[in-house]
């Protein structure tokens, strides 16, 4: 076996540090971007997915857990909060202040889709956030705003079913553990 085929995936790298127990994250999507990057597991690369329109941009950085799965059949999403962006591939320890529930639909198709909210670890800005009540009640529903114009330039509509905080994130990962496994 070379070298490159015995070394996991970025999707199935521990969804915990060992050390830390801090929820890891990869980054896909660099906080300011207008490019949607996606990381293809086979190709064991990160891809153009598409373009935003002028004026759109990721609020902050975007993401996966490894070793989870979503209702969606791809690793959970998870939304980053951190003080300056950080790069295509990094790897981050955060901690989970909770969820956005969310309903997402195309071509009469519904499915979950729900994107989880994290601190960086070593941010300093919202080293103090433990919950998603914590973050400003106006920031929290400009990220919603996010999720529904970025889901509804791509043709699919994104309903916000709820906001819970860090035990109903950390039940979610779990979750998304166990579907991984089963795949």
């Amino acid at each position: 076996m070379s070298q490159a085929s015995a070394q996991p995936f970025l999707t199935q790298l521990p969804t915990f540090d060992e050390d830390s127990g801090q929820l890891t994250v990869i980054i896909e999507t660099p906080k300011g971007s207008r490019n949607k990057y996606k990381y293809d597991d086979k190709k064991r690369l990160f891809t153009l997915s598409h373009v935003l329109p002028a004026g759109a941009s990721f609020p902050f950085d975007f993401g996966f857990v490894p070793s989870t799965r979503g209702q969606d059949g791809d690793p959970l999403d998870v939304l980053v909060l951190m003080d300056s962006p950080a790069f295509v591939g990094c790897l981050l320890e955060c901690r989970l202040i909770g969820v956005i529930e969310a309903e997402q639909s195309e071509d009469g198709k519904k499915e979950r889709n729900d994107r989880l909210i994290a601190v960086a670890s070593h941010s300093r800005e919202h080293k103090d956030i433990e919950s998603l009540d914590q973050v400003s009640p106006n920031l929290v529903s400009e990220i919603e705003h996010f999720f529904v114009s970025y889901n509804e330039i791509q043709g699919k509509q994104f309903k916000v079913l709820g906001c819970p905080g860090p035990q109903q994130a950390r039940r979610l990962v779990e979750d998304g553990i166990k579907l991984a496994e089963e795949k």
